[in-house]
């Protein structure tokens, strides 16, 4: 039985961790992020896990596509700040700056990848949303990206979201962290389509359907175009930023309910940002 304190290392169509669920519908993959008592909030090991079954459906010659949703109200609200880390190894700040997370097997997966965002998406979860090769979003969807109140360096938003809605529509998010509707994504192109929330998985199940029907070489050829239009981000700066004290602080405060040190006392909100 695997249980949340399981040694084993993933195998088969186990992700590695109870959280996160794997089903095979004929030659399609659903993930489904199911942790609705911290609200789908990344462990290290979730993270690893979205990212081994990318390589999972890449490598099985049964497998066309992988669909990648969440439960209840929440798509992924980013990583679990609160540090118990019970299904897993490492600590969340390192696994950031390993290639354990899943972003770049998503941008640049030989099979379709497709999310289904049924709820707030922010942090790691937004950024799964806009690299995937096409993203649906319930009209219940909210979308959000903190991370420079957690004092984190997120270059690969800065690289990736400006080409993605623009620069001053990218500003807006990363320096106010304001929360965006799911109108305003269709609106901004920071997803592809918004349908009624009821029609989400079936709109879903049906976008990768088609993009399964694809031709694979010809596809790889446009998906290395279009990765080269994002561009590289600056990962040196972001492993610094890991690696000093703002997020140290950042998740402290998080995990507090307070407003992290560097914010003035006038200027304080009541709880954490």
């Amino acid at each position: 039985m695997n249980d949340a304190t399981s040694p084993r290392p993933p195998d088969g169509d186990w992700l590695g961790t109870p959280y996160l669920r794997f089903e095979r519908q004929g030659p399609l993959a659903v993930v489904t992020v199911d942790r609705p008592e911290m609200r789908n909030a990344m462990s290290p090991a979730m993270y690893f896990g979205v990212r081994y079954a990318v390589d999972l459906v890449n490598g099985d010659e049964s497998l066309a596509g992988l669909l990648l949703t969440g439960s209840g109200d929440v798509f992924i609200p980013g990583g679990d700040l609160g540090g118990d880390n019970v299904d897993g190894w490492a600590d969340l700040p390192r696994l950031l700056g390993m290639d354990n997370t899943p972003f770049d097997a998503i941008r640049l997966s030989r099979k379709p990848v497709v999310c289904a965002v049924n709820g707030l998406a922010q942090g790691g979860g937004l950024m799964m949303a806009i690299l995937a090769d096409v993203t649906v979003a319930s009209d219940r969807a909210t979308f959000r990206s903190p991370e420079l109140f957690r004092g984190i360096a997120d270059t690969n938003y800065g690289q990736i979201l400006p080409r993605q809605v623009g620069p001053a529509r990218a500003r807006d998010m990363l320096m106010t962290g304001r929360m965006v509707t799911a109108a305003e994504a269709e609106d901004w192109g920071l997803v592809a389509r918004v349908v009624p929330h009821d029609e989400l998985l079936t709109t879903a199940i049906d976008v990768l359907t088609w993009c399964c029907r694809t031709a694979p070489e010809a596809r790889a050829a446009v998906k290395r175009v279009m990765d080269e239009f994002y561009g590289r981000y600056d990962r040196m700066s972001m492993d610094a930023s890991l690696a000093g004290t703002e997020p140290v602080e950042g998740f402290q405060a998080f995990k507090e309910r307070r407003n992290p040190s560097w914010v003035p006392a006038e200027l304080r909100t009541d709880g954490r940002l």
